[in-house]
């Protein structure tokens, strides 16, 4: 018999779309593992394809998902700024989502760099 919080947890878990399942498997992977202190072997992002003709929210929510363990409070700034850039002063999406991936990416290569200082 589950306990409660884990009915609650699976309850959850069968309401999400299938690439929020996916993300938060790879949380539960990620919380596991700091948990055992396993942290020779980085966490990887689980890249997930665009979608045809992606939105710039679209792309948004695909890269939060594809880099769980960033703190996106750190690219919250800069991230607005490119979603006002593009609905305000009419910037390009296929120039905006770029820049998304360079920001993911940076912050992904810094969250590694802190990982691996702190080993």
């Amino acid at each position: 018999m589950m306990k409660a919080h884990e009915e609650k947890m699976l309850a959850f878990y069968r309401r999400m779309d299938e690439d929020d399942q996916r993300a938060l498997l790879r949380y539960a992977e990620f919380l596991s593992q700091a948990k055992k202190g396993e942290s020779d072997s980085p966490v990887l992002p689980d890249f997930i394809p665009p979608a045809r003709d992606e939105s710039v929210i679209g792309a948004l929510k695909r890269l939060s998902a594809s880099y769980p363990m960033l703190d996106k409070g750190n690219m919250l700034d800069q991230a607005s700024l490119l979603v006002s850039e593009h609905l305000l002063q009419g910037r390009a999406k296929e120039e905006i989502i770029h820049e998304f991936d360079i920001l993911f990416d940076q912050q992904y290569q810094e969250f590694i760099m802190r990982t691996k200082a702190n080993d």
